[in-house]
């Protein structure tokens, strides 16, 4: 007879997504992942399959958890017209905390993007749909705060204020006072 997981599958997830979005996918040992998750080499390979498995579980854990939350007012209909402000203030004010994730370590997925594993052709995948979801719910909270822009100028901005995130996602665990002054950057371009 077959033993049942005695392990809280999504706590597991979590733990190894500390792991993997402070050290990377290639930095990170299974030893580790074994210390974060509590579980064996064996019990993390008959679960997820193989250190990538749990990868995968903890870049879908990131998304769901992480930034889907973060985003979501920017998607919701009707879109408030303060919630692009909104988000890239709530940024801001996470990345000037030190001792939050974000600003000790970035963007898992924008780290990622610039690690080896990135070339595997479904990690560039996710990464992109990752930074299309971004623009998607950027380009709806421009709309909401300036429905008045030109088809061009709204796609012209909304491409820059998404590269400005990703910016400062990719800056933050360097220089959090540079990754702040980047959103703002963001947020001025919305009284334009």
């Amino acid at each position: 007879m077959a033993r049942t997981s005695a392990f809280d599958k999504e706590k597991v997830v979590q733990s190894a997504r500390s792991v993997f979005w402070s050290r990377g996918f290639e930095a990170t040992s299974i030893p580790e992942l074994e210390s974060a998750t509590g579980l064996s080499r064996s019990s993390i390979y008959n679960s997820f399959g193989s250190k990538r498995g749990l990868f995968d579980a903890a870049v879908d854990s990131y998304l769901n958890e992480i930034v889907r939350p973060r985003l979501r007012p920017l998607l919701q209909d009707p879109v408030p017209a303060h919630a692009l402000e909104d988000y890239l203030r709530g940024l801001a004010a996470v990345f000037a905390k030190p001792e939050s994730l974000p600003a000790a370590h970035g963007c898992l997925l924008i780290n990622t993007a610039s690690a080896p594993i990135a070339a595997e052709n479904d990690i560039a995948a996710v990464i992109s749909a990752y930074r299309e979801e971004l623009d998607g719910a950027v380009g709806r909270g421009l709309k909401a705060v300036c429905p008045e822009l030109s088809p061009e100028r709204h796609a012209l901005l909304s491409d820059t204020i998404t590269g400005l995130v990703v910016a400062a996602f990719a800056l933050v665990r360097i220089s959090p006072g540079e990754a702040v002054r980047l959103l703002q950057c963001a947020e001025n371009l919305l009284e334009d």
